[in-house]
């Protein structure tokens, strides 16, 4: 197991460009598998989860060529529905959650595919009844086989749109859903739908590829079905995660960074977000500029009560990011209560930064309340493990700003979801050696 030592205490200075969006590559990299022409996809990030994806969709028959560093053209005018049924087909699509969005595409296509239940973070219970309901309204067979693992989706005689409202604004589950019912004959309306930027973004790449989906940035959307799909150009937004990861960096680390390219418009109140925590940034054209800052103050509500972040669908703040908000609250001055909504198992890496020395009270496996330290005391370096991506990243920006070398293992989590971070940070001035 590969494992990451790093040296803290050092401010780093320069620019660094965030990597396409890893949750958008998963949905329209699934996306290809609607049409038989080409699809040529840019800024594909060079991630261990969307490199595993590729892979599985070429062993499905699906033509890949790899164009430049980031862009790759697919054609899945020859797919071989029987590698399902293989043992090596379940091996691989059970290591990666976003395996599960080639149902969508494939049993509207096809009128048939099978999954076996897919992997991912371990963050607590991930249900994926949304998926299948939906497809199921749309006229699709689920079947579950308890013995081997596996979802089998069958449609033998096509799929009819229909409406829906979702249990939950599920983000791959509307993904899923969009994805059959462009294929679908008739009207979709799909209700309480995820809204996010990478969701509008496979419907923005539907759409230029023939399909015809109303409401995009909304949570209505209308899909009509149509016949078949075209081929198209589609290029990934840059990944709001890491940009919130690396603003959060800069002021953990006290260091001058500015992020390029960010999509701006993008990235909803994630700026703001952080803002609250007291970070300074600045927008120059795309690019986001954040100084060195000795202190930086958490904000109070109105009435002067102690702040509370909290996860939320789209446009709330992603739960992918409240991991990263409760470690740079650590070294802030003030108090804020990270509530952790979504995923009951996330705030569990809380315990290591209670090692490294931070002040911080595990109320309940949704919530934690942070101390700031004021940077009154540095956090200690320590030997830690990474048990999810985005903790991982946590772990990773503790480390940096932590005074002596800490040692954090598993990172085999941190490059799922981020593409040479190590190379990327040292470039700016980080001290980070992988070891194997």
């Amino acid at each position: 197991m590969a494992k990451f030592i790093v040296e803290g205490g050092h401010q780093l200075k320069g620019e660094i460009t965030p990597q396409g969006a890893k949750n958008e590559a998963l949905q329209v990299i699934c996306g290809v598998l609607s049409t038989a022409e080409k699809v040529t996809i840019n800024n594909i990030p060079d991630i261990r989860d969307v490199n595993k994806l590729i892979d599985l969709l070429r062993r499905l028959g699906v033509k890949v060529e790899q164009l430049t560093k980031d862009s790759y053209s697919f054609q899945s005018d020859n797919i071989d529905l029987d590698y399902m049924e293989t043992e090596e087909f379940a091996k691989l699509a059970a290591q990666l959650r976003g395996s599960i969005m080639i149902l969508g595409p494939l049993v509207s296509r096809f009128g048939i595919a099978k999954i076996p239940r897919p992997g991912g973070d371990k963050i607590g219970r991930r249900r994926l009844d949304t998926h299948f309901t939906g497809l199921e309204n749309l006229g699709a067979t689920f079947t579950y086989n308890d013995d081997k693992g596996s979802f089998s989706v069958t449609a033998e005689n096509g799929l009819n749109g229909c409406y829906m409202l979702l249990d939950e604004a599920s983000v791959t589950g509307t993904a899923n859903i969009v994805m059959a019912a462009v294929l679908s004959n008739g009207v979709t309306t799909i209700y309480n739908a995820a809204c996010e930027p990478y969701l509008q973004q496979l419907c923005k790449m539907f759409n230029r590829m023939g399909a015809k989906i109303e409401g995009v940035g909304s949570n209505l959307l209308k899909i009509t079905g149509v016949t078949k799909l075209d081929g198209c150009e589609h290029t990934i937004l840059p990944d709001m995660i890491e940009i919130g990861s690396f603003i959060g960096l800069a002021a953990m680390t006290k260091s001058e960074i500015t992020i390029k390219n960010v999509a701006y418009n993008e990235l909803g109140i994630i700026p703001a977000t952080f803002k609250k925590l007291g970070i300074k940034m600045e927008l120059r054209g795309d690019d986001i500029y954040i100084p060195s800052q000795d202190v930086y103050e958490i904000s109070t509500f109105i009435d002067g009560s102690i702040m509370t972040l909290t996860d939320a669908i789209w446009p709330g703040f992603t739960p992918d990011l409240l991991s990263i908000a409760l470690v740079v609250a650590t070294q802030a001055k003030g108090s804020v209560l990270i509530h952790q909504k979504m995923f009951e198992s996330r705030l569990f890496f809380v315990d290591k930064l209670i090692d490294m020395g931070a002040q911080i009270i595990l109320c309940d496996p949704h919530r934690a309340t942070i101390i700031g330290l004021e940077r009154k005391t540095q956090l200690k370096a320590i030997e830690m493990s990474s048990p999810d991506i985005r903790a991982g990243v946590s772990l990773l920006i503790a480390a940096l700003s932590a005074k002596g070398t800490s040692t954090i293992h598993n990172i085999e989590q941190i490059d799922r979801g981020y593409q040479d971070i190590e190379g990327r940070l040292n470039r700016i001035g980080a001290k980070i050696v992988r070891q194997d």
